[in-house]
């Protein structure tokens, strides 16, 4: 089944010009259906014609013994993008991915770092090497800017404008914004910079030990270890200074609309699950302030 395969991430590659690690995503999924439909000796094209409504029902039956409901949906948003392909392609009739019903989602709200526990992560890191001041310029920028992990790893020294305080971001579906940097982050961005030499814009900002461009894995190994140099309990990731930023934002008065653009949120309901957090906390606040309402 390579066949179809490979040309299915390359029209997601070139066609669809999407991210690489869009596009190893979608074939991972993919390649676990393949598994799951087993070897045959079938024509490959007759084999995708045989899958319908009962084979993905069984498939994604398999799958809530061991998934949650987001992966499961994930993996079934590929299965219909690929068959769309193949209907495109001539190959398939009709589309059996699309009669199968997305599952309902669990809700979840982010957990965000309350304000002294994000400046007692970012103040603990004192060091003054050169490690030390990328890891606190690394920390600075997530909280300041709100970036994705994937976001901060892929910049360059070019997407950074220190003149202006600017930073342009490549996001999801390679849609480009530009986030300003507040003055602490730009603060400790030019410290670490002074200790890089003078190097191409297009050279990765952040660099492991070895000269090479910095992983989120990286960057999340590092933060566990710097977690608990803070003190702080809590599990957090780097996506946890994302909710953070956004959080303390709309805490501060900030309007939805323009966290949604910092963000990089195709949609304002992405967005809004922050206003649930945030009610939340001032109901915690009520509850805790107020003379009628305190549990005696």
């Amino acid at each position: 089944m390579a066949t179809r395969l490979e040309q299915f991430t390359q029209h997601l590659r070139i066609e669809r010009n999407l991210s690489s690690h869009t596009v190893e995503a979608y074939r991972r999924d993919l390649k676990a259906f393949c598994d799951f439909l087993g070897e045959s000796g079938d024509n490959e094209d007759l084999r995708w014609r045989r899958v319908d409504k009962l084979v993905l029902r069984r498939y994604l039956a398999q799958l809530h013994k061991s998934c949650r409901k987001t992966t499961i949906a994930r993996k079934l948003a590929s299965l219909r993008t690929f068959y769309r392909f193949l209907l495109r392609e001539g190959v398939v009739e009709i589309n059996p991915a699309e009669a199968i019903q997305t599952p309902r989602q669990e809700k979840y709200l982010p957990r965000p770092l309350a304000i002294d526990d994000a400046f007692a992560l970012i103040d603990t890191q004192q060091r003054s090497d050169q490690l030390g001041l990328r890891d606190r310029a690394i920390l600075e920028l997530l909280y300041s800017c709100g970036l994705r992990v994937s976001e901060l790893t892929s910049l360059n020294v070019g997407h950074l404008d220190q003149d202006q305080g600017l930073v342009r971001v490549l996001g999801k579906g390679r849609k480009e914004r530009i986030v300003p940097v507040g003055k602490e982050a730009l603060a400790a961005l030019q410290r670490y910079l002074e200790g890089r030499p003078c190097e191409k814009l297009d050279a990765p900002l952040f660099l492991n030990h070895r000269g090479g461009r910095l992983t989120p894995r990286s960057v999340e190994r590092n933060l566990k270890q710097q977690l608990l140099q803070a003190g702080i309990l809590a599990p957090a990731t780097p996506h946890t200074l994302r909710h953070s930023f956004a959080t303390h934002l709309l805490d501060g008065g900030a309007d939805l609309r323009a966290i949604q653009e910092l963000l990089g949120h195709a949609s304002l309901s992405t967005t809004q699950k922050y206003t649930q957090v945030s009610l939340e906390h001032l109901m915690q606040v009520y509850d805790q302030a107020h003379p009628r309402s305190r549990k005696k």
